[in-house]
């Protein structure tokens, strides 16, 4: 009895480890940011890790009309966004997004982003050999105040 008990309880551990793997890419510490009352948009982080060379070449979720690749960049002395069309992940190098300058921006949002809620994306990933991968994840999300350093979760299911 105690061991199918702990047997239950390491399946229920597992079940709930919301990193994200699919073969060869590794999705992790993904989140967003609540929205604010009127707000039509919110942003989102996450870190990727490719074992072999990829792009990142589309990103896609019901959240939302749309979801964009952003970079920043310090132009004449001041911070510019600019939406980028694709990200390179090189083999075997973790990207975080914001440490890289990135970011993802949920754009015309279908409803209001609560704390504690769920947003589902896609993210399409051209592999070495021209095929291509769809991964759907899952990001918590987490309160307007949260930064970068939040606790963050992830998961997702190959295509």
């Amino acid at each position: 009895m105690i061991k199918s008990y702990r047997f239950f309880v390491l399946l229920v551990l597992l079940s709930l480890n919301l990193n994200s793997y699919a073969e060869d890419i590794r999705i992790e510490d993904i989140w967003v940011r609540a929205s604010a009352p009127g707000q039509d948009s919110a942003m989102m982080d996450m870190t990727i890790t490719s074992k072999r060379p990829a792009t990142l070449i589309s990103l896609s979720s019901t959240t939302s009309k749309s979801v964009e690749l952003h970079s920043m960049v310090h132009e004449n002395g001041m911070m510019k966004m600019r939406e980028a069309k694709t990200l390179a992940l090189p083999a075997g190098k973790r990207i975080n997004l914001g440490e890289s300058g990135y970011h993802l921006m949920l754009i015309g949002l279908n409803a209001p982003l609560t704390p504690g809620e769920i947003v589902q994306l896609t993210l399409t990933i051209k592999m070495p050999d021209s095929s291509i991968k769809k991964i759907d994840t899952k990001a918590e999300i987490k309160p307007l105040t949260a930064n970068r350093t939040a606790p963050k979760k992830s998961a997702h299911q190959p295509h």
